[in-house]
């Protein structure tokens, strides 16, 4: 019975603390070139991953492991990070939430395609409405201070789902046979590597010279401790635990405890056609998965039939 709570809490508590990150990104890039503050986070959690790197190294590689490793790495975090950095430049922490929600829309499809997993028409009819919803979003708002192009920053959000995409169905075809923490650690480190190029080209300030602030410094803290070790430990965790596809679903948490928080903190506030088209985003994900819902409950019901 405890085994069965385990996947549940893990990515609740996963969804909460990225939710949180859009909050600590926003605060962190008020301080800090967004590539310092990436950097900086990836610098934070492969530093601490190095006390236990004796327990992290076990593992069965299998040939040709390298290629998923690689492509999980390139997705996420490196390629999934240069989009959200940029687009948390350009759209506030509550959209870019609510882009979050495509997530699990996005690992069907990539299922279909990679996995062969076929999806029901209300899955098509489900990402169409999301997407006309996302549309909706990032037209709908004018340029404030905390989103000064929303739709050049929640189509860049939308590329980071595609990247996030990718890991997820990477992550679980690996999970089987490595640590969960190990594959946390191999994208502290490798996202630590990929950033380094990026800077020189940081500005005036770059990481060498940065000036001292608190807000900014434990910002970062908190993403390279809390965001990369916690939350991606605790997703992991779950993924191993369940299928892909019911992970993803745990996703549309995200959107709902950023709208909270960036309210609450950040004093970000949506407009009526905002509401309305974010509605519109999470109506064509709860269609898009409805079916596939029940026929999981009938599934487990014939099970306890035959038992």
């Amino acid at each position: 019975m405890l085994g069965r709570w385990v996947p549940v809490v893990s990515l609740f508590l996963a969804m909460l603390l990225w939710a949180s990150s859009f909050i600590a990104l926003k605060i962190a890039f008020s301080h800090y070139d967004p590539m310092v503050v990436i950097f900086g986070r990836m610098l934070v959690a492969a530093f601490c991953f190095m006390f236990f790197l004796k327990y992290l190294m076990r593992f069965e590689y299998q040939k040709g492991d390298w290629r998923l490793l690689l492509l999980m790495v390139i997705s996420e975090p490196c390629l999934y990070f240069l989009f959200e950095a940029h687009a948390l430049q350009n759209t506030s922490a509550a959209q870019a939430g609510m882009i979050t929600s495509m997530a699990p829309l996005l690992v069907g499809i990539g299922a279909l395609y990679f996995l062969q997993e076929k999806l029901p028409k209300e899955a098509w009819l489900g990402f169409l409405v999301a997407v006309i919803g996302a549309v909706w979003l990032s037209v709908s708002g004018g340029e404030t201070e905390h989103a000064p192009n929303p739709l050049l920053g929640n189509f860049l959000e939308l590329c980071a789902m595609v990247c996030a995409t990718g890991y997820i169905l990477c992550l679980k075809h690996l999970s089987q046979r490595y640590s969960t923490w190990f594959l946390t650690a191999l994208q502290a480190f490798c996202g630590m590597i990929f950033f380094i190029p990026f800077l020189p080209f940081t500005g005036e300030e770059t990481v060498w010279n940065l000036q001292w602030n608190w807000d900014g410094v434990w910002a970062v803290l908190y993403l390279g401790t809390l965001i990369n070790i916690g939350a991606y430990g605790l997703y992991n965790l779950g993924v191993s635990k369940i299928k892909a596809a019911e992970a993803s679903a745990y996703i549309n948490l995200i959107p709902v405890f950023t709208l909270l928080m960036a309210y609450l903190i950040l004093n970000e506030t949506f407009n009526v056609q905002q509401m309305c088209a974010s509605a519109l985003v999470l109506g064509g994900v709860f269609l898009s998965q409805r079916k596939a819902s029940v026929k999981v409950d009938a599934d487990a019901a014939d099970v306890a039939a035959a038992q």
